[in-house]
């Protein structure tokens, strides 16, 4: 059996299992009142291709590769979370900042004596540092399939732009069906928008990832980068931000800002990978 076609099996093994496990995972949110169970499904999934497939847990990018890149992997989401919301708040879509969150964030943390901006500072330094480790075992739970197992695997069988494009929208139809019963997602704009634009955030993002992990030979990239955009995008510029009405059109992970700035950036990663990553260049 040649090698594309031991590929070909081990992706179809993959997503079955995923589909497998992504049932029992979607049963334990509403057991436990949180998405851990349904991105350790994805591991779950990759643990199991892997015993069925013999394939060995090494090959999956535990190597940690040059720090460089996993401080890009930290910055860009970073930097297009950042841009985006400068993008929202000059154009209202939004205004900086939520005085009512900072409020409640001083009771929170207990810290009632301190101003606005100290609250702020104290925030993002908490949620980028201690809320971003936490976060990490979960990640990695998810990350170890989609571009553990999976992007290497698209590498052998199809150009970057395949590799981009597969892995993008396999990765963001595993979460169409939370959208599509409202557990995640907003109430203000259609069920379609949200989906088309949710989509192409993640397919963006999903293409800077793979290419940093065909770069690296490194998971933790993709790892480090999935809970950096978390952070920013949940934990800090959304939460920040004075809605109005307009408001859910152009901010968060379903809107449009955000997702025509990673989309930008993207292009750039994609003609990187084409170039770098050509039948005739691959790493």
């Amino acid at each position: 059996m040649n090698t594309k076609t031991e590929s070909y099996i081990t992706i179809a093994t993959f997503i079955g299992f995923v589909i497998t496990f992504y049932l029992v995972g979607y049963w334990l949110i509403f057991r436990m009142g949180q998405a851990t169970p349904l991105m350790l499904s994805v591991g779950a999934a990759t643990l199991a291709t892997c015993l069925v497939r013999k394939k060995s847990l090494a090959n999956l990018g535990w190597q940690w590769g040059n720090s460089k890149y996993q401080l890009h992997s930290y910055l860009i989401p970073l930097a297009i979370t950042l841009i985006a919301y400068i993008i929202i708040w000059t154009f209202g879509g939004g205004e900086f900042y939520n005085a009512e969150f900072l409020a409640d964030k001083k009771q929170s943390y207990n810290l009632a004596d301190w101003n606005d901006a100290s609250i702020l500072v104290f925030h993002i330094l908490l949620v980028a540092i201690i809320n971003f480790l936490v976060s990490l075992p979960s990640i990695l739970g998810e990350e170890l399939g989609w571009r553990g197992l999976l992007v290497p695997e698209l590498s052998k069988v199809t150009s970057f732009t395949g590799i981009a494009l597969i892995s993008g929208v396999l990765w963001s139809a595993f979460h169409w069906p939370l959208i599509i019963m409202g557990l995640y997602g907003n109430d203000e704009t259609s069920l379609f928008f949200q989906l088309f634009f949710f989509t192409l955030f993640i397919t963006a993002t999903g293409t800077i990832m793979a290419y940093y992990r065909l770069k690296t030979g490194s998971v933790w990239t993709a790892v480090i980068y999935h809970g950096a955009s978390n952070i920013f995008i949940q934990k800090v510029f959304t939460p920040i931000t004075t809605t109005n009405a307009n408001s859910s059109i152009y901010m968060d992970e379903f809107g449009i800002v955000l997702a025509l700035v990673a989309t930008l950036v993207a292009l750039f990663y994609w003609k990187k990978g084409v170039t770098e990553f050509s039948a005739t260049n691959k790493p």
